[in-house]
């Protein structure tokens, strides 16, 4: 029996976290299926999701090569429905220490949001997996690579907001370790169909932002 994929496991195989809001339960085994046979690794379902637990036991129990976890997790009650469900990723829009530490005392991965290197420290201090740069849309690639230049090298950190195919170089070049792609890849009531074409368009930018 293999051991679960890790964070870092995944983020090596493809830099980019699939972030569902607004998922149904109803389309999260052919959205999810889109999805890995694109290559994606990591897939989020933020807790304002319609039944959100539903469709991660769903996706956790279906893809057990795939890293799945809650997006918009604000509470460490909330990381220990998520962990109860199968997820073992957590994502916060925010930092918060109780979150991170219960994120980790459960084995799971935890990337909490942080706009400011006062937060990128004290996130990472608290034992952050990687940091969510967010909302990307205020943390320019200058930002980034101002950042990149005082935080620990071995930091992780990816821009999520406002990321499209058109920006990912910009951001790798500036010292993103990867990305969180939200309504460009999903917006509920697509087709698995129009998931997979999207999740394709960023897998080939994605490519392109890697130096040979």
């Amino acid at each position: 029996m293999t051991s679960p994929i890790t964070f870092t496991t995944a983020l090596a195989a493809c830099p980019l976290v699939a972030i569902l809001r607004g998922l149904p339960p109803a389309d999260a085994l052919s959205v999810g299926g889109a999805l890995v046979s694109s290559g994606f690794k990591l897939v989020e379902v933020p807790l304002n999701s319609p039944q959100p637990m539903h469709s991660i036991t769903a996706l956790s129990q279906t893809f057990p090569d795939v890293l799945v976890g809650a997006g918009t997790v604000l509470t460490p009650a909330q990381v220990r429905e998520v962990h109860a469900a199968g997820g073992r990723m957590i994502v916060a829009p925010n930092f918060n220490a109780d979150v991170v530490r219960e994120a980790l005392r459960l084995g799971m991965a935890c990337l909490p949001g942080v706009l400011t290197a006062s937060e990128a420290f004290a996130a990472l201090d608290a034992g952050a997996t990687g940091l969510k740069l967010f909302p990307s849309e205020m943390i320019p690639p200058a930002a980034v690579k101002a950042l990149r230049a005082v935080l620990p090298a071995q930091a992780l950190l990816l821009p999520v907001g406002g990321i499209t195919t058109a920006n990912m170089a910009d951001y790798r070049a500036a010292g993103a370790n990867g990305f969180g792609i939200g309504s460009a890849l999903y917006k509920p009531g697509m087709t698995g169909a129009e998931v997979k074409r999207n999740a394709l368009d960023f897998m080939a930018a994605c490519a392109g932002t890697i130096r040979a």
